[in-house]
């Protein structure tokens, strides 16, 4: 029985999922390589997570967003984060109408379905702090009233991890509402390549919209019904768990470098990140490799390091690789 539920819901997803090429497609037309971020980024929307992208700049992580919600016919808004930015600057605020003798609300920039919050480690705690409600419950809250943010929503923060000087660090709070943190690298020599190219001609390719947002909406539902095991989900626990407890796992050696270990959230948005990735790829259920290719995007944010991990130059990627070769694959 459950043979036959698995390839009804194959036939499903083939049918479902072939917006995907296009998106692609699209996205490939204005950005140059950069494929894991493209599949980061089609994982984020088909999962319902917001993705923090850390790189140097001119990586073309605003160009990203931008482009996807172009090819997606969805509504899109920029927010440049600064030491001056208040919290009414990004969720609004109630401003007084002399003519109706009663205060409007005016609502801010995150009433979009995507919206970049550009380098937002330039702002202080507290504005960064009024995105915490609407990424998590996807409303805001002005005055005495809550208002619905637009679906789908969609949050994506860039930062820059080489200037210090007038920057913020996130708080833990915020940082793991981020269901990916995503490192963005340099192009490959034959890609600047051609980037130089196409920005010397001086016409720059437009993506053109071939999803609605309904169509998004539609393939999340989808995604929640990609099949997963029971032993995939005790594989994505004994993960998480790896992370907070390593002796248990023959790992002790990391005892001393992990200052905290990666929250439920984690163990979320490693299930629903891994459906995503098998979805895109076509597929009716999730595999210990979905799992593994996505673990270090969703767990990188969220194991806090020790002063003693920070001296001895070990990283959160070194971490999660030692996890990942440790825990038993079912």
């Amino acid at each position: 029985m459950e043979s036959v539920n698995i390839r009804e819901l194959n036939e499903r997803i083939q049918k479902e999922s072939q917006f995907v090429d296009l998106l692609t497609l699209e996205m490939g037309k204005v950005i140059v390589g950069q494929k894991p971020l493209v599949e980061n980024l089609l994982i984020g929307l088909l999962s319902g997570g917001h993705i923090l992208l850390e790189g140097v700049p001119g990586l073309a992580k605003t160009l990203a967003i931008n482009t996807l919600s172009q090819a997606v016919d969805a509504s899109f808004s920029r927010i440049q984060f600064t030491p001056d930015l208040l919290p009414a600057d990004v969720i609004g605020t109630l401003i007084y109408s002399q003519k109706k003798e009663s205060f409007e609300v005016h609502k801010g920039p995150v009433f979009a379905n995507f919206v970049l919050a550009d380098e937002i480690n330039r702002s202080p705690a507290k504005v960064q702090s009024a995105l915490l409600e609407a990424m998590q419950e996807h409303q805001v809250t002005i005055g005495d009233k809550t208002y619905k943010l637009p679906e789908p929503f969609l949050v994506m923060a860039t930062q820059n991890p080489i200037e210090q000087e007038g920057t913020y660090p996130l708080p833990e709070a915020q940082v793991d509402r981020f269901m990916l943190k995503v490192v963005v690298d340099y192009p490959k020599k034959d890609e600047e390549r051609q980037i130089i190219r196409m920005n010397g001609t001086g016409e720059f390719p437009k993506a053109s919209a071939v999803v609605k947002p309904e169509d998004i909406l539609r393939a999340r539902e989808v995604v929640r019904d990609v099949y997963m095991d029971e032993k995939i989900e005790r594989y994505i626990v004994d993960i998480v768990f790896a992370t907070r407890i390593p002796a248990e796992y023959g790992l002790k050696d990391l005892q001393g470098f992990i200052a905290y270990g990666a929250s439920p959230r984690a163990s979320i948005a490693l299930a629903q990140a891994s459906k995503a990735y098998a979805f895109i790829k076509r597929r009716g259920y999730v595999i210990p490799e979905d799992v593994r290719a996505v673990c270090n995007e969703v767990l990188r944010h969220r194991i806090g390091l020790t002063y003693e991990a920070e001296a001895e130059n070990v990283t959160t990627e070194q971490i999660i690789e030692k996890i990942i070769n440790a825990v038993i694959v079912p």
